[in-house]
């Protein structure tokens, strides 16, 4: 049965120890490796989109001049979603290229692209300097991220689900979204402690380009340790199988032969992603903007919340692995449809306690996402397309709902006035999640579509 088949799931089966005729039997060491790759690279995209959101209030004032505060944080945003528009470009040229030439090869030129895409907003001279064209031109930087972007999640989790043995798949995936939070508290922790340790016009002047300017170390250490890597069992066994060296599969097909599986895909990447955003991205800046929160306080509170969800994610992994993906997922929506709204008027009430549990709150609901995405997303679809369609999926997804979430929640609450718009949108994303979540099929502890069973040495 295809994971895209609309079914009620079956009970988990346990994997066998032993492996079957035709089996892949996976080496820890090289899985090992495979998983700090592929998060190494998560970790370096989060750390972007952590000083990004972080430092937000403070680009606005170099980029972006204006009076009103509100449309300098709507400027920057909007910035901050255009790199999102071409996510599905990057995706449809670097996900087919990863079906054809191979997994390693694209996740190598992703994370060169991800590295000089950041380190370059690090170098642009600031409005008053050049004028127009230093938005301009953080705009070209931010496009080069999104490009390159639009093939590294796909990318990495398919290059972690199949060198994992089918077992621990949930484990094992679950530690590439550990690497996007620790990329995300590196990249938030340093603006936080240069916001409480320079001058607010130093920051402005200068201190404002060093996160940024960080990526090219991170970019260099990645791809080494990315180049180093084989290709995946899985692929290596689909290239021996075709007719070529390698497979070719049609645009066409990775589109309209796999709609089933791509509806499901959006379903669950946009409330995976929309409520990701929001508590990673948007908060910070809502603290602060909307609720007047003391930006310091606010910060250490998001952050504490983040290393929180760290802890909990690898276990909240190998949950996946023996209750299943479905159940793990539905629990999120659940959560994020029942308390929203709760959370949200907790962390309005304003003080310390009461906005760390609401923010806390939140945040052990998205580990239900984080934990059992990055292993039920590549299972929808087979090896041949897997790269594919699912960044075909995955992109259009975050360009439309999960990187417009603090543009649109922004002004949403600019048109209304109504603060509690981040619980209503949240509300709103479970319902679809929910949806898409009681048409999957479920995939713990089973062969990915396409591949031999994988068992552990």
């Amino acid at each position: 049965m295809s994971a895209a088949t609309v079914a009620a799931p079956p009970s988990v089966p346990s994997a066998s120890a032993t492996a079957a005729p035709g089996a892949t039997v996976t080496d820890p060491a090289l899985v090992r490796r495979a998983v700090k790759a592929a998060a190494l690279g998560n970790a370096m995209e989060w750390f972007d989109f952590g000083v990004y959101s972080y430092i937000a209030v403070t680009l606005g004032k170099v980029f972006f001049p204006s009076g009103n505060p509100t449309a300098q944080l709507l400027s920057t945003f909007g910035a901050f979603a255009a790199a999102f528009l071409v996510r599905p470009l990057g995706g449809m040229i670097f996900g087919p290229l990863g079906d054809r030439v191979g997994r390693q090869k694209v996740l190598a030129l992703t994370m060169i692209m991800m590295a000089v895409g950041t380190f370059a907003i690090g170098l642009i001279p600031s409005y008053a300097a050049i004028g127009v064209w230093a938005p301009v031109l953080l705009l070209a930087a931010r496009l080069v991220q999104g490009f390159s972007t639009g093939g590294e999640y796909a990318g990495a989790s398919t290059f972690i689900a199949e060198y994992a043995p089918d077992k621990r798949r949930g484990f094992l995936g679950s530690w590439l979204e550990f690497g996007t939070l620790a990329g995300y508290i590196g990249g938030a922790g340093l603006v936080t402690l240069m916001t409480a340790l320079l001058p607010a016009d130093d920051l402005t002047s200068w201190g404002w380009r060093i996160p940024f300017l960080i990526a090219g170390p991170m970019g260099l250490i990645g791809l080494y340790l990315r180049m180093r890597l084989e290709e995946t069992p899985a692929f290596a066994a689909e290239a021996e199988k075709a007719e070529s060296e390698r497979p070719k599969v049609p645009l066409r097909e990775m589109i309209t032969g796999q709609w089933k599986a791509l509806l499901l895909c959006v379903g669950l990447v946009l409330v995976f992603n929309v409520t990701d955003y929001m508590l990673l991205s948007y908060m910070p800046s809502y603290l602060t903007s909307e609720l007047k929160y003391d930006e310091t306080h606010g910060l250490l509170v998001v952050l504490g919340v983040m290393a929180l969800m760290m802890v909990v994610q690898p276990f909240a992994g190998a949950l996946t692995d023996r209750v299943g993906r479905r159940p793990v997922i539905a629990a999120g929506c659940a959560g994020f449809l029942l308390l929203s709204v709760p959370a949200l008027l907790l962390i309005r009430e304003g003080s310390l306690l009461a906005v760390g549990l609401g923010m806390a709150a939140l945040g052990l609901l998205l580990v239900c996402f984080t934990s059992a995405m990055p292993a039920a997303l590549p299972a929808l679809f087979p090896t041949r397309v897997r790269y594919g369609s699912l960044s075909i999926g995955f992109n259009v997804s975050v360009s439309l709902f999960g990187g417009t979430t603090p543009l649109v929640v922004t002004a949403l609450i600019g048109a209304t006035g109504n603060l509690m718009m981040p619980a209503y949108y949240m509300m709103a994303a479970a319902v679809v999640g929910g949806v898409a979540v009681w048409f999957m099929a479920e995939s713990a502890g089973r062969p990915l579509p396409g591949s031999a069973p994988a068992v552990e040495r």
